[in-house]
């Protein structure tokens, strides 16, 4: 393989990879709300805390996606298998 299709291969698992972080916060952060505050909580309180625990979640699946990434890119010499995605300005 080259490093075009690398490249292709990689961002799409990280992808996948981000998204499935996502939606694992997402259902514990849930789990945790209805744990936590059972039968209390107004409707009106519950949507604004959806909201929060929906970019809550992007957030830190970005977070931890970036931790990940630096993580592999320390690991594995990034130049040699993939394209850089951004070049520099000449």
């Amino acid at each position: 393989m080259n490093k075009k299709v690398n490249t292709v291969l990689f961002l799409l698992g990280a992808t996948v990879f981000n998204l499935l972080i996502m939606f694992l916060l997402i259902v514990l952060f849930l789990v945790l709300i209805s744990a936590v505050f059972r039968d209390s909580l107004n409707p009106n309180v519950l949507s604004i805390l959806m909201i929060v625990v929906f970019i809550g979640s992007i957030a830190a699946s970005f977070f931890i996606y970036g931790r990940v990434v630096k993580w592999l890119s320390r690991k594995i010499d990034m130049e040699k298998y993939f394209l850089p995605l951004f070049r520099r300005k000449k």
